[in-house]
C-alpha cells in the first residue's frame, strides 16, 4: 500500500523533472509527455491552445504597433475612430466616451499588453498571470467592441475569453515552458539543500531577460512601421470635414444695363456638416451625424452625386471606411463589406447594411444633413 504522501511526492516528481534525490527524472522532464505512471500532464492537453492564442495575441498587438493608422486620429481605422464608434454602442458607452482624449495611449497600452500577453503564453513564463491578463484583454474588448454582435458566437472577443480560461486555471500544468523549467530548477535546490535565494534570483533574471526582449521587439516593430509606412493614410481615400454653417449665395441677375440686383438663395433645411468641395470626387469624407452624433461618411461617386451613411458597423461597433479602389465601404475589425450606394451589406459577418443618411447640396455649396 502506498500512502498519500507517497503520491503526492511522485506527482510532484513527474511535474518537475526531479527525483527525491536531486537527479533528473528520466521520465519527468518537461519534454517528456508520459510521466513514470502513464500519466500525460494537464499542461500538454492545453498546449495548442496555449500556443494558438500567444500567437494570436502577438501578431494582434505587433499589428497595432506597426500601423501609424492606428495612432492617427484622422483615420476611421484608428483607436480614436473605434473610441468614438463605441461611445455610441458599447453598454459602457459614457464611460467611454471620455476617454477619447486619452485614445493615443490607450491604444499603445492595449497593443503593448497584447504583445505581453502573446509573449507570456508563447513562453510560458508567468502563464497564470498572462492568461489573466488575455481574460482581461478579451472581456474588455467584448463590452466595448463586440457586444452587440449578432448572433453572439460571431464576436470572437467573448470567445477568446473562454479560450483564456483553462489556461488562466492550470498554467503551464507541466507543459513545455518557462514555468516548468524553472519550478524544476527550484525544486532541484531544494532538494540538493542549495540555497533558495539562487533559485529565486534566476527566476527574477529570467523575467528581466525576457521583458527586455519583449521591450526591444515592440521598440522595433514600431519603428519599422513608421519609417515603412505612407506620409497619409491613402488606403481609405477619405478626408475630414467640420461642421460649418451655411452662408447665404448673393447671385447677380439681369437687369437694366449696367445694374446688378442682388439675390440671396436660402440655404436648405437641415444642418451644414461642410462645403461640399471638401469631399473629393469618387472619395470620400468622414463627419458626425448632428442627429445621433455618431461617426457617418459621405462618399461623391461622380459629380455633384452625394450619398452619405452611419459609419458605425452594425456587427461589432468599428467605424467603417470608404476603399475608393474598390469602390466598397469595409469594416477594418471582422472584414464585412458593404455596397458604396446603398450601405447594403455584401459581404459578412454583418447581418445588415448600413444606416443611411439623407444629404443634400445647398446652393451655398454646403452639404446638409436633412
Amino acid at each position: 500500500m502506498t500512502s498519500n504522501a507517497s503520491r503526492r511526492q511522485q506527482a510532484a516528481t513527474n511535474r518537475s523533472g526531479v527525483s527525491p534525490d536531486g537527479a533528473s527524472s528520466e521520465t519527468g522532464t518537461m519534454w517528456q509527455m508520459r510521466g513514470s505512471d502513464g500519466s500525460i500532464a494537464m499542461g500538454w492537453y492545453l498546449l495548442p491552445l496555449r500556443l494558438f492564442l500567444g500567437v494570436t495575441f502577438l501578431f494582434a498587438g505587433l499589428q497595432k504597433l506597426a500601423n501609424p493608422d492606428f495612432f492617427r486620429a484622422s483615420s476611421p481605422i484608428s483607436i480614436h475612430a473605434q473610441i468614438v464608434g463605441a461611445a455610441h454602442t458599447s453598454p459602457i458607452g459614457g464611460l467611454i466616451g471620455h476617454l477619447t482624449g486619452a485614445a493615443s495611449v490607450i491604444g499603445a497600452i492595449v497593443a503593448i499588453g497584447e504583445v505581453a500577453i502573446g509573449v507570456g503564453a508563447l513562453l510560458g513564463l508567468l502563464t497564470r498571470v498572462a492568461a489573466i491578463g488575455g481574460l482581461l484583454v478579451s472581456f474588455s474588448l467584448f463590452l466595448v467592441i463586440s457586444f452587440h454582435a449578432s448572433p453572439y458566437f460571431t464576436g470572437s472577443d467573448i470567445v477568446f475569453f473562454f479560450a483564456w480560461m483553462p489556461v488562466a486555471l492550470a498554467g503551464a500544468a507541466g507543459a513545455p515552458a518557462l514555468d516548468t523549467w524553472l519550478a524544476a530548477r527550484s525544486a532541484t535546490g531544494t532538494v540538493s539543500g542549495s540555497d533558495s535565494n539562487e533559485g529565486a534570483m534566476s527566476r527574477g533574471a529570467v523575467i528581466g531577460l525576457v521583458a527586455g526582449g519583449t521591450a526591444l521587439l515592440v521598440a522595433v516593430v514600431a519603428g519599422l512601421g513608421r519609417a515603412f509606412a505612407p506620409s497619409s493614410s491613402k488606403s481609405a481615400a477619405t478626408t475630414t470635414t467640420t461642421s460649418t454653417t451655411g452662408a447665404p449665395t448673393t447671385t447677380t441677375t439681369g437687369g437694366t444695363p449696367g445694374t446688378t440686383t442682388a439675390t440671396t438663395a436660402a440655404p436648405p433645411k437641415g444642418t451644414s456638416i461642410g462645403p461640399a468641395a471638401d469631399v473629393p470626387v469618387g472619395g470620400s469624407a468622414s463627419f458626425s451625424d448632428p442627429k445621433t452624433g455618431d461617426p457617418s461618411l459621405v462618399i461623391q461617386s461622380k459629380a455633384d452625386t452625394f450619398v452619405a451613411f452611419d459609419a458605425i458597423c452594425p456587427h461589432a461597433g468599428c467605424t467603417v471606411a470608404y476603399q475608393a479602389n474598390a469602390n466598397v465601404i469595409t469594416c477594418p475589425c471582422h472584414g464585412s463589406e458593404f455596397n458604396a450606394k446603398t450601405g447594403a451589406v455584401t459581404v459578412g459577418p454583418a447581418t445588415t447594411g448600413l444606416t443611411p443618411i439623407k444629404i443634400i447640396k445647398g446652393a451655398n455649396g454646403n452639404l446638409y444633413v436633412v
